[in-house]
Order: C-alpha cells, then sequence, then structure tokens
C-alpha cells in the first residue's frame, strides 16, 4: 500500500505545527507564489540563512523571523 506524496503546502503547515519555523520558512520561500506575503516570508528566510546581512541593511533579524511567521500563518492557516 503507498500513500499519497504531501503537498508542499501541507509540509509548511506541519513544520509549523511542529514548531520548525526555519524548515517551514525555507519551503515556503521556494513557492512561486506568495502575493502580499512574499515579503516577509523571504525576509524571514534571510534572518535564518544570513542574519548578518539583514543587520547591515538596518532590519532586525528577530522582528523579521516574528513577520515571516504571521506571514505563514495568515498565508497557510
Amino acid at each position: 500500500m503507498t500513500t499519497a506524496p504531501q503537498s508542499k503546502a501541507s509540509l509548511v503547515r506541519d513544520h509549523m505545527a511542529s514548531g520548525q519555523w526555519d524548515e517551514a520558512i525555507r519551503l515556503a520561500a521556494s513557492f512561486a507564489r506568495l502575493d502580499k506575503h512574499r515579503e516577509a516570508i523571504l525576509d524571514a528566510r534571510t534572518a535564518y540563512t544570513n542574519p548578518r546581512w539583514l543587520t547591515q541593511l538596518g532590519i532586525d533579524p528577530e522582528a523579521a523571523k516574528l513577520a515571516g511567521h504571521a506571514a505563514l500563518r495568515e498565508r497557510f492557516a
């Protein structure tokens, strides 16, 4: 018996539910259509991968992560 593969969106929801925000952001950042949430999700991705870059741009990495979490909640909840 085989199971159907999970959609990427359901994987994002699973990561969010288990508190794996870095994985949820990483996966969501690869989506082509993020609409109004795009900037917050991509900034959060950068906050996880290269926080010093955001600091140099005058963006607080922790605030960017929290904004990304909120964007994921709104987009995928």
